[in-house]
């Protein structure tokens, strides 16, 4: 038999916890089942931390649109919470003609996504700002920052708890099906559970499609191909060089090998963008440093290689294929057809920055469920 429950939330990474915040905030007694022993192991502890403008993404798409919403929300929930964070800004930094024509556009398509304060700067303002920097022109995003994600998702896992949602652990989805009632999910681990759901979100990010596979009566029709692109990063030894974040003009599928910094000064170079890896590798390259250090010796020519030290990989939940810009993707009945199921995929950058407005956005699709 198994036991009713209201929501259930597949996957426990910072969008997981800030949609399953948002439901039991809206009245709904809701679990949120995750496969590992702890919350965000895995896309949202392995990134760059970054809080995004919403400068890049296709104007009128869901990446935009719950960007530049989340990063307000973002803002004045980790003021509220005492979640540390920093607002520092960010260079977007071009060479030669053609990257300052894109620079242009690219402030352009910024100004449409509702992102109304970046100045288009020389490189002497640049380098006054930056003395280490070297470029021909820069875009400053004075609302571009970087928060702590663990003290982030923690924060979000409490309000969850207080309005009483609770978190399973070590609670891997083994399968389920959709039912007249509702839908059933099999949790396994060392006390296995069947649930039987008015609701199920599916967060569970780059397992979403295998998610969705698993439980029988969903359209396959609405289930897309989730394919995992690898990241790494290098971190610097000793100061970090640059107070700002510095970003070279991005690709459609990638911001590119870019300088960020936390919030204890260490600085680091990635993530680069790699297809060939499989699923759930998270090892780190070495061979992959000097092609990071001739990429970053465009705008930091003083760079050190020998400062560089492997750190860390992860990998982004991706839809589309190399040198395709994606989309968030957030399939409710409206869409599929399935009462009760809203489906998550492709929720990589800024998913972090957008957590709390896609929170917001699938708690009001869950009203109509």
């Amino acid at each position: 038999m198994a036991e009713r429950v209201d929501a259930v939330v597949v996957g426990a990474g910072v969008v997981g916890l800030a949609v399953a915040r948002a439901l039991a905030l809206d009245g709904r007694e809701v679990i949120v089942l995750e496969r590992h022993d702890a919350f965000g192991t895995e896309t949202s502890s392995r990134n760059s931390e970054v809080i995004h403008a919403g400068v890049y993404y296709r104007p009128g798409g869901r990446r935009a649109r719950l960007c530049v919403r989340g990063k307000a929300l973002l803002y004045a929930y980790c003021a509220e919470r005492g979640v540390a964070h920093l607002r520092c800004e960010k260079l977007i930094v071009a060479h030669g003609e053609e990257e300052r024509a894109r620079l242009t556009a690219l402030n352009e398509n910024a100004a449409k996504n509702g992102v109304d304060d970046l100045a288009l700067i020389d490189a002497t303002e640049a380098a006054r700002l930056e003395p280490g920097v070297r470029c021909d022109a820069a875009l400053l995003s004075p609302s571009s920052g970087i928060v702590d994600s663990h003290g982030l998702m923690l924060a979000l896992l409490g309000d969850l708890e207080n309005a009483g949602g609770t978190l399973a652990l070590s609670s891997p989805l083994v399968g389920g099906r959709v039912e007249d009632d509702g839908i059933r999910l099999d949790a396994g681990g060392t006390e296995p559970v069947a649930l039987k759901a008015r609701l199920v979100v599916n967060s569970a990010g780059l397992y979403a499609d295998k998610a969705a596979h698993s439980i029988a009566g969903l359209d396959p029709a609405f289930i897309p191909a989730i394919r995992p692109a690898k990241g790494q990063y290098f971190v610097y030894a000793g100061k970090a060089p640059f107070s700002r974040l510095i970003y070279p003009l991005h690709a459609p599928d990638s911001q590119g090998v870019h300088y960020t910094r936390d919030l204890g000064g260490q600085a680091r170079l990635g993530p680069d963008i790699r297809w060939d890896a499989p699923l759930g590798d998270y090892t780190v390259d070495e061979t992959r440093l000097p092609s990071f250090v001739e990429t970053a010796r465009r705008f930091w020519p003083d760079l050190d290689p020998a400062r560089l030290q492997p750190g860390y990989a992860g990998q982004r939940p991706k839809a589309t294929g190399p040198g395709e810009e994606g989309d968030f993707l957030i399939l409710g009945p409206a869409e599929h057809g399935t009462p009760g199921y809203i489906g998550l995929y492709a929720i990589e950058s800024p998913g972090l920055t957008a957590c709390l407005a896609i929170g917001e956005l699938v708690a009001r699709i869950a009203r109509a469920v």
